[in-house]
């Protein structure tokens, strides 16, 4: 499963109902995202999933990194989606005793960007929440553009702050346009599509980030 460690997964579940949807958060083993207090009152079960090395599992194709003496992005996003469709959801439904018929992808940062690659390169998630998500990536709104997916009956959460525009780097301050370009794009293939702007930076307010976008993909797979 090379980046995914499905041995480390957390399980948070408010229904012993087996086929109640399953979000599976990304996450980031060396600083977990701390949801459990927000994904016990779900109706959801949420599976959180540690994926390592995010610049080189979660990007999806080589890029130069960000900072000078900084190393490349690795763009290894479609064989992480790959292990995480074929080989750790299954894994991860069997041992829990899930049978869900319908499934959501979530992730913030490198993790919205992949949650976003993911629900529009597979038929496995029904909806997605892409929150503070790394839009910025080079060439990924033209991709994105010309994909050809079909969306209908599908749901997308996109969320970010009003400060990350004004980041150091001319690259990281395309992504509130590059965001709404995203939503833009997705309501044009049928899904339907929530696009919040909120208060904060990049490392603000992720909690209340996960909440909204927890809580919507939960109201939309009931």
């Amino acid at each position: 499963m090379h980046y995914i460690n499905a041995g480390d997964r957390r399980v948070y579940r408010s229904t012993h109902d087996p086929a109640a949807p399953v979000i599976y958060v990304v996450d980031a083993p060396e600083h977990p995202f701390e949801i459990a207090d927000i994904a016990n009152g779900l109706a959801c079960t949420v599976v959180k999933v540690p994926i390592s090395e995010w610049n080189d599992s979660l990007t999806p194709w080589p890029a130069p990194g960000l900072y000078r003496g900084e190393a490349d992005f690795k763009g290894g996003a479609s064989r992480t989606l790959a292990a995480l469709c074929d080989e750790v959801i299954p894994l991860v439904e069997r041992e829990e005793g899930l049978a869900p018929t319908r499934r959501a992808i979530c992730g913030y940062s490198l993790g919205g960007l992949f949650a976003l690659y993911a629900f529009t390169h597979s038929d496995r998630f029904n909806a997605c929440a892409c929150l503070s998500g790394s839009v910025w990536y080079e060439g990924w709104v033209e991709h994105l553009r010309g994909l050809d997916f079909d969306g209908t009956g599908t749901f997308a959460f996109l969320s970010i702050g009003t400060k990350e525009k004004r980041a150091a780097l001319a690259i990281l301050r395309t992504v509130q346009d590059n965001m709404q370009a995203c939503a833009d794009i997705l309501r044009s293939h049928g899904c339907e599509t929530e696009y919040a702007v909120g208060p904060g930076n990049h490392m603000q307010l992720h909690r209340e980030r996960f909440a909204a976008g927890l809580a919507a993909l939960d109201a939309h797979l009931q």
